[in-house]
């Protein structure tokens, strides 16, 4: 088994291999530990999980463990998806949450995604301390039952979490628009949430693969271009709009009335946009280091700041919370605004899109085409290289004193805030991510035109493999 670690989003393992019941007790018992020694020590404590397998049966054994161990606990009736799970800790002022998810990540593989008290993913240095607790209690064993058990009480988190959402959109724009919207949930928990949300705004909703489905039919429940190829013929059919949420409703995936998909980029831009210059939204930007720098230009073009993180939507939540943004955004596909939740949410993004198109009237490839005219075009890559050991080796060394040069292409600066990111002139840049639990480099690219797009990417795909042979795991095609 490999040891537990937390990623830039909670723990994630195969069932019944990394991740079983044993294993979930642990962490569930450190994250009642971390709390028993926080200020949060004493309020109620949620519990929920998403379409996964045995999502139900882990989320009613942690509730058993941080019962038996004297904490209160909110257990979701149903699948939830995590902005919903982040909402409810706001509004009840809890002390935390643990959701079963693993996102994004295939049906073979569950999860635990700690949430304190803020209501945004858990930083660093909270996830440490339960990865140290986790390996004490693997040792020592769990601790003993407290003298006075916790209640377990059942709630329904949909009213409160759409409640919240109904605050932050404007529907009756969305209900005068008559919009005709495809939505494809992948099985996921987005289900019975978008779908009903815009049903209620009286948009025409055709929903697919709303049911549960713990494989997720076989693929991953990530709403990427490939994986939303049905939902493309579905709108090109008779719809103004394709949506769609992953396994945990917390990225997005948008279609325009073609069937054409938008990349996240595209979509954040957009939405940037919108929300500064169409609502007047207050605060800065932010955005992650592998994220489009068109949001850089935005923030400008009205007089504010963009913030650049690492890699992990926990960073741009935490500045959510504490006010300074209007919206934080990942290339990822994950957002949230200002007044709303700490953590990514794919059901809010869904619902701008539709308010954008529904308030300007116009089709989603001439917002965007507007768009580009008053900030530029930016087209980006991303390609995953699985390396051998000696390669990678290499690569390692090379990246802890990086050359300023690279197949010719000489850079104006280097960032090293998450990887190592070559900033070249007019923009464009080049990150590289070494992954910390596989030998893959992850090679994010970002130009001005096709051209130097290409030639930036040949250029460090070869510097990268040295020549040698590589294998592109996956690749996220030009922004069109």
């Amino acid at each position: 088994m490999t040891q537990i670690k937390f990623g830039t989003s909670g723990w994630r393992g195969i069932i019944a291999d990394d991740f079983t019941f044993e294993r979930s007790r642990l962490v569930v018992a450190a994250v009642a530990g971390y709390l028993s020694e926080s200020d949060d020590r004493g309020r109620s404590v949620l519990v929920g999980h998403d379409t996964r397998f045995l999502g139900e049966e882990f989320a009613a054994d942690a509730a058993n463990v941080l019962s038996d161990l004297g904490i209160n606990v909110l257990l979701c009736s149903g699948p939830v998806p995590t902005p919903a799970v982040s909402s409810i800790i706001l509004q009840r002022g809890l002390g935390g949450a643990i959701n079963f998810t693993a996102s994004h990540n295939p049906g073979k593989y569950q999860g635990i995604k700690f949430s304190p008290s803020w209501g945004g993913p858990a930083l660093p240095h909270s996830t440490r301390l339960i990865e140290e607790t986790v390996r004490i209690y693997q040792r020592s064993g769990l601790p003993s039952p407290a003298a006075r058990k916790g209640t377990v009480e059942t709630i329904d988190p949909v009213p409160e979490y759409l409640g919240q959402l109904r605050s932050k959109v404007d529907l009756e724009v969305i209900a005068r628009s008559g919009l005709r919207i495809a939505f494809d949930a992948l099985y996921g928990t987005g289900g019975d949430y978008l779908d009903r949300i815009l049903a209620e705004a009286g948009c025409t909703v055709k929903t697919i693969h709303g049911e549960r489905d713990p494989l997720f039919g076989g693929f991953s429940p990530e709403p990427s271009e490939e994986r939303l190829s049905e939902l493309a013929r579905i709108v090109s059919e008779g719809a103004d709009l394709g949506l769609s949420t992953d396994g945990d409703a917390d990225r997005f995936g948008i279609l325009g009335g073609r069937g054409e998909f938008y990349t996240p980029n595209t979509v954040l831009a957009v939405l940037a946009d919108y929300l500064l210059r169409g609502k007047g939204i207050p605060g800065d930007l932010a955005r992650s280091i592998a994220t489009t720098t068109q949001l850089d230009d935005i923030a400008a073009a009205f007089g504010r700041k963009c913030y650049e993180t690492p890699v992990g939507f926990k960073y741009i939540g935490q500045m959510i919370s504490e006010g300074k943004l209007a919206m934080g955004g990942e290339e990822s596909a994950g957002m949230s605004i200002r007044g709303h939740v700490p953590e990514k949410d794919g059901i809010l993004a869904c619902l701008l899109v539709a308010e954008l198109v529904a308030s300007t009237g116009k089709l989603l490839s001439d917002i965007k085409a507007e768009m580009q005219r008053r900030y530029g075009s930016r087209l980006s890559v991303r390609i995953n290289l699985e390396l051998d050991d000696e390669l990678m080796i290499w690569l390692r060394d090379m990246l802890s004193s990086p050359p300023l040069e690279v197949g010719g292409f000489m850079a104006v600066n280097l960032v090293t805030v998450d990887g190592t990111k070559w900033l070249f002139e007019n923009s464009d840049w080049v990150l590289l991510r070494l992954s910390g639990t596989e030998p893959v480099v992850r090679l994010y690219v970002e130009a001005s035109d096709r051209e130097r797009l290409t030639r930036l990417q040949e250029a460090f795909t070869s510097w990268i493999t040295k020549d040698r042979e590589a294998v592109a795991k996956s690749q996220v095609g030009p922004e069109r």
